[in-house]
């Protein structure tokens, strides 16, 4: 699973990337998570606000900072979906 958090540095942004950070080492999930900050590659995304976290290519959600719970539900979601 390739997961990435989209933004520019702001507190949300660095909170979002820490939580999945937390959720995959927890849960034990195999995957990158790497955190996209070069604007040009964010706004290929066509995304409205940061952050953003996208799964595999697929943006999973955008404007927000997520919970554990909430990063948890996407990803298990995205597993057993993918």
């Amino acid at each position: 699973m390739e997961i990435k958090v989209l933004g520019v540095g702001c507190s949300k942004c660095r909170t979002l990337l820490a939580t999945v950070e937390k959720v995959v080492a927890e849960d034990g999930i195999d995957a990158t998570v790497t955190k996209v900050d070069d604007m040009i590659q964010i706004l290929e995304y066509k995304i409205l606000s940061t952050p953003a976290l996208v799964v595999d290519e697929q943006i999973v959600s955008e404007g927000k900072s997520l919970t554990k719970a909430e990063v948890r539900h996407l990803l298990t979601r995205k597993r057993n979906v993918g």
